[in-house]
């Protein structure tokens, strides 16, 4: 499952906990992995997956959403990771949240 191996891969490079889900009474920072969308292209699985960098102040959550993006573009070196590419990323705190969050969106080709 590409969620668990994005997951296992930026385990290996921040600091912080990385969740597949959000976790009760969740911690001050953690990024959170959600796959938003898939398909199949050229016979190559494809995978859209948002990677939610959240901390308490805005530049930390920004700073933890560049280490994420520079883990993410290391993914390919991985055997069945043909492509990964930041699509965007962007501030998403919402109004509601006492955390700072950023979010970036990636698209992922694979072979399972």
């Amino acid at each position: 499952m590409i969620e668990t191996i994005v997951k296992d891969w930026l385990e290996g490079g921040v600091d912080v906990p990385v969740t597949l889900e959000t976790p009760p009474g969740p911690p001050e920072c953690y990024v959170l992995l959600e796959k938003i969308a898939s398909g199949e292209e050229n016979g190559l699985l494809r995978a859209t997956i948002t990677a939610k960098s959240t901390a308490q102040s805005l530049l930390e959550a920004a700073e933890l959403n560049e280490t994420v993006k520079e883990r993410m573009a290391g993914l390919i070196s991985l055997t069945n990771i043909f492509r990964c590419h930041c699509d965007s990323d962007y501030n998403n705190t919402s109004p509601r949240m006492g955390a700072r969050r950023y979010q970036a969106v990636f698209t992922i080709y694979y072979k399972e």
